[in-house]
């Protein structure tokens, strides 16, 4: 708690000016992939509240989650730190320890934190010690009650609890069954109600500088939709002859079309969602005024549960370490910075979003960060030191992905699997679908990047995955327990 106090005092004098700054809305929807908006390539979902703020605004092309799965990402845009210092490094709910594995795959999964600890500053403890007011609604899933926002920096938290999805008895309408979000009348759809709440927080809070971090639960499962939403898509999808088509991306089925009704559906109530929030903004004129950041926690999912989503041309998706799964959509409209439809190619990760807060605010924190501010691209005047990305996920998620490493350094991406050796080599300039591994053709340059990643790991105090002692090659290899069938399901549920 001792840096934490540094913090606090470090930003009391600029606490005082707090009412010259912007005001901040954040937006970070779950498991949305880059390629679910219309400003980014897709002609089947229908985003225009979304697309319009990209007009507005710069658009980010090379914007990564920090994992592959929603907690350790969730951690790392809350901490500005990578998951692995936190030890947040796989969706809370996982097993824990690797005692607890009862999978049938060639490695145990390393173990991790199930909360995200107190001694962390978080962006709500960051905003309020720089006199802002400070609001949370929708999915948190950063650990076990006394963990959730009100303790963690939020003067208000509006639905934010330990669980990874809406699985009250309505899911997605009332009954929410949720402690911090109390039932609305019958029929109420669970976007349209956060996007409600986080309006009444801007419109009390409008003479004072905010911050509004509305993370929503969609579009994570249960895969339910409005039903007028789902009509219209259907009828949309019979219209323009589309199919349910799959590829293999193994052990898995990897959905190849845009095409699910139901999916559609919910990604256009969470478009309704954002357009709602950024109206009022409009409404009580403080758009020109308040910094908005849209993204999203990891990639589409595509290999599971459904499938209900594609991320072509974006390789694998949710629970991957290829494209698919970290490559995320990122829109910042800053009125008084930002020159409308900015395009920035920079590499960018959720870390960042801390630092870019820091700097705006005239924060200093204590503690080390591992983002850097994003403010020089949002100016159109600068650029970023030279860095790489990395990420590290020392597990088995639901989608089929096994244990891994990764990192991207300008166009090259190394991904290391630790059930494999040796490494893939893609560069992403030439070939962002990642089908063409040139680690052979490239050994000095694997050599260098493998290095450097074994020293960034040891730097955030990776933890590795043991040798499974238990499994059995002669048995279904445990990747695959969750996704085999998946083409005929998902077709079905298309249907």
């Amino acid at each position: 708690m001792f840096w934490k106090s540094l913090l606090l005092l470090g930003v009391f004098t600029a606490a005082l000016h707090a009412a010259d700054r912007p005001n901040v809305v954040f937006f970070l929807v779950d498991d949305l992939g880059q390629r679910d908006l219309g400003c980014y390539g897709s002609t089947f979902y229908e985003t225009p509240h979304i697309d319009g703020l990209a007009k507005d605004g710069a658009r980010f092309t090379d914007a990564y989650a920090a994992c592959p799965v929603c907690s350790p990402s969730r951690a790392a845009v809350q901490t500005g730190r990578w998951p692995q210092r936190t030890g947040i490094t796989d969706y809370i709910g996982a097993p824990l320890k690797p005692e607890g594995w009862k999978r049938n795959t060639q490695l145990l999964p390393a173990p991790y934190s199930d909360r995200l600890a107190h001694e962390e500053v978080t962006l709500g403890e960051l905003m309020k010690s720089a006199g802002y007011a400070t609001f949370f609604a929708g999915k948190w899933h950063l650990g076990p009650e006394g963990f959730w926002p009100e303790s963690q920096g939020y003067d208000v938290n509006m639905g934010g609890v330990d669980r990874g999805g809406p699985y009250g008895r309505g899911k997605y309408f009332v009954p929410y069954d949720n402690p911090r979000l109390p039932d609305g009348p019958p029929g109420e759809h669970l976007p349209d109600r956060l996007a409600t709440e986080a309006c009444k927080f801007i419109e009390a809070h409008k003479a004072e500088p905010f911050f509004t971090f509305f993370s929503f639960y969609s579009v994570h499962t249960p895969l339910q939709s409005r039903p007028d939403l789902q009509a219209k898509y259907e009828a949309k999808r019979q219209k323009l002859g589309l199919q349910p088509k799959f590829g293999r991306e193994e052990p898995r089925d990897v959905r190849l079309v845009q095409e699910h009704a139901v999916y559609a559906g919910m990604v256009e109530a969470m478009d309704a969602a954002v357009g709602k929030v950024l109206a009022k903004l409009d409404e009580l004129g403080l758009a020109k005024n308040t910094i908005v950041i849209f993204t999203s926690d990891n990639g589409g999912l595509s290999t599971s549960e459904g499938s209900p989503t594609s991320n072509l041309p974006l390789r694998g998706g949710k629970g991957w370490l290829y494209e698919g799964g970290i490559r995320e959509p990122l829109i910042v409209r800053w009125p008084a910075v930002v020159k409308p439809g900015a395009e920035v190619g920079t590499p960018v990760s959720s870390p960042d979003y801390f630092a870019t807060l820091a700097d705006v605010t005239g924060s200093k924190p204590a503690a080390k960060i591992d983002g850097v501010s994003l403010r020089p691209l949002l100016e159109g005047k600068g650029s970023l030191p030279d860095r790489a990305l990395f990420w590290h996920y020392p597990h088995y998620g639901n989608q089929g992905g096994a244990p891994g490493a990764a990192m991207r350094q300008g166009d090259w991406k190394l991904i290391q699997w630790f059930e494999q050796d040796p490494p893939e080599l893609f560069n992403l300039k030439d070939d962002l679908s990642e089908t063409k591994n040139l680690a052979a053709q490239e050994p000095e340059r694997v050599k260098a990047m493998l290095a450097e990643l074994q020293a960034w790991q040891k730097d955030v105090g990776t933890l590795m995955p043991t040798k499974n002692a238990g499994y059995d090659p002669a048995k279904p290899n445990g990747r695959g327990v969750q996704g085999n069938g998946g083409r005929k399901a998902a077709a079905k549920k298309a249907k």
